[in-house]
């Protein structure tokens, strides 16, 4: 049975034992720990989390604008934020960030298991916040309509790619495997097909050959492009 893999990244050591110590009790989960003094980007690179739980008040980075990144790079590691009392403002904040869901630090170790499962199957939580907070769910309904007015299609962002993703598109379109892509840099197959997985749905493309295609059409890749460091 493949595990959830949960990253913590909040600013205290001792908030971050706790919430490892409380979720270490379900078989099902596998914890790492992000101090936000290291970088948590590259910590999500190389680990690719399902599910980040992102403390809103950093010292290191704006909680805000670090969730954001990670919704906007790793569109497969799903984003709850922690907040000491998540406040209406704060909610519609997080909701543009992308975020799954934005919880209380002080949230019972039950629901937060809850939520983390389903994150994990797609689920987003933090529609339900919405029916408690209608001030919230208007501000949201506005934002949509003043987009609309301004004649600004509401559609899909695409996702500019990381670099270690350009490196195995670069691989993908000199028609290597997702095994001998895996062998040559030195990491798993299965951590081949989760950054396949996250560039197909990032270039909203049906499959390798179309990822391949909208790449060099845009310029991200080039035919006769190397795979350069990944990072």
């Amino acid at each position: 049975m493949n595990k959830i893999v949960v990253m913590v990244i909040d600013e205290e050591s001792f908030f971050r034992v706790g919430v490892r110590q409380a979720l270490s009790q379900q078989s099902d989960f596998s914890i790492l720990d992000c101090d936000p003094a290291q970088d948590p980007l590259e910590m999500i690179e190389a680990h690719l989390p399902n599910v980040v739980l992102l403390g809103s008040n950093l010292a290191a980075h704006d909680g805000l604008e670090l969730g954001r990144r990670i919704a906007r790079y790793y569109p497969n590691t799903k984003v709850i934020m922690l907040s000491p009392n998540p406040g209406d403002e704060e909610l519609f904040e997080v909701i543009k960030t992308a975020a799954v869901a934005c919880l209380s630090r002080n949230i019972a170790t039950e629901e937060l298991v809850s939520t983390i499962r389903r994150a994990y199957r797609g689920e987003y939580p933090i529609n339900d916040s919405l029916i408690t907070r209608p001030k919230v769910a208007q501000r949201v309904l506005n934002q949509f309509q003043e987009m609309s007015s301004m004649g600004k299609a509401i559609e899909t962002i695409v996702a500019p790619l990381t670099r270690r993703e350009t490196q195995i598109l670069n691989y993908v379109a000199e028609g290597n495997t997702n095994k001998q892509i895996a062998h040559t840099l030195g990491i798993s197959e299965q951590t081949i097909k989760s950054h396949i997985s996250a560039i197909l749905r990032k270039l909203n493309a049906n499959d390798r050959a179309h990822a391949v295609a909208l790449a060099i059409r845009n310029g991200w890749i080039s035919v006769e492009g190397i795979s350069g460091e990944a990072y």
